[in-house]
């Protein structure tokens, strides 16, 4: 078992030294993994740097006293991975970046796609992507990941098309597809933007625009995926194809 990883504002750039792990992170090491002297732990700041450390000491129940030993930096992955994903019904968005912080997807963002049963507007939208940001935290810890995902502000179908235009490499999973996902060539660097559709489909507009940007339509596979799991299963796929799972 790797050691566990905790999040913190802030990693000293001077290495090795006491670190005084407390609050929210602090209690949840203490009082609810109940670590003890000796024991291993990693601390970052979720944007790629961090630092081993080993348990000096644990004080009531949220102070942890940790030795730190050398800072590390790092780097961002190449090809840089993005998924946009259209907005699921209840929970499922948060199932969505789970899994997809869990197998090393880089970036999420959310799309208000027109067949969308589920539309984020005002105090309800922003506490939604709250969620979503605070999902991608927590799977991020618990999958060890030192580099959490961002989750980009809710975006338009035109935004979409944006940040597909400016992709290395852009994909729209959809059964309108002509080649499976798994044949396609990959850039090496760069960004690959995949486009995950709402449980009614992208619609023909949205594929069009797609299209002129640049994002062709893709098969994933011969079954069908929900919209919860088909971003995890294709990010998957494209992170052993371009060599970041070997």
């Amino acid at each position: 078992m790797t050691a566990p990883v905790f999040v913190v504002e802030d990693v000293r750039a001077d290495g090795a030294g006491q670190y005084v792990l407390d609050g929210p992170e602090g209690r949840h090491a203490v009082s609810v993994k109940r670590l003890r002297p000796g024991e291993a732990v990693v601390l970052t700041d979720g944007a790629g740097r961090w630092a081993e450390g080993e348990v000096a000491a644990a004080e009531g129940k949220d102070r942890l006293i940790v030795d730190l030993r050398e800072v590390h930096e790092e780097p961002e992955a190449a090809p840089r991975i993005t998924v946009v994903q259209a907005l699921p019904k209840g929970d499922r968005g948060e199932v969505a970046v789970e899994t997809m912080t869990e197998v090393g997807v880089d970036a999420i963002v959310p799309w208000a796609a027109s067949r969308c049963i589920t539309q984020w507007k005002g105090e309800r939208g922003l506490k939604a992507l709250g969620k979503w940001r605070a999902t991608a935290r927590e799977a991020g810890k618990q999958s060890r990941r030192v580099r959490f995902p961002e989750v980009a502000d809710a975006a338009t179908t035109k935004q979409v098309g944006a940040l597909l235009a400016k992709a290395d490499f852009a994909a729209v999973l959809h059964e309108s597809g002509d080649a499976p996902l798994a044949a396609v060539e990959l850039p090496a660097e760069g960004e690959i933007v995949l486009v995950v559709g709402p449980e009614g489909g992208v619609s023909p507009e949205e594929l069009a625009l797609f299209e002129e940007a640049g994002a062709r339509p893709y098969r994933l596979g011969p079954s069908v995926l929900r919209t919860s799991t088909a971003g995890t299963a294709a990010a998957a796929l494209l992170l052993g194809r371009t060599g970041r799972w070997s």
